[in-house]
């Protein structure tokens, strides 16, 4: 971890940090979008059991990092509920009929 001298550098670190971040989230969207090739239904691209594993996942690792469990819920939640939709969007559209 980089010890900053100033708040200029603290901020100058967390804007990449968040650079970083965004950029993963992105990633993570295009995987979501070639998991739908692999599914045979809306109920398996929900798959809630899949869900919950990641949520325990986070909530572990958010504890062993020292961040708020609730609030790395609270992302994840968000982020998979968006994700879920695009990828049962992206799943509607490569159905074969």
């Amino acid at each position: 971890m980089v010890k900053c001298n100033s708040l200029e550098e603290v901020r100058t670190e967390i804007d990449k940090l968040d650079d970083k971040i965004v950029e993963l989230i992105s990633q993570r969207s295009h995987f979501i979008r070639q998991a739908a090739a692999f599914k045979e239904s809306v109920k398996e691209v929900k798959a809630v059991d899949r869900i919950d594993f990641i949520m325990q996942k986070v909530r572990h690792k958010a504890i062993e990092l020292d961040v708020s469990p609730n609030m790395i819920s609270d992302l994840f939640t968000i982020m998979i509920n968006e994700m879920v939709e695009t990828e049962i969007s992206e799943f509607r559209n490569t159905e074969t009929f």
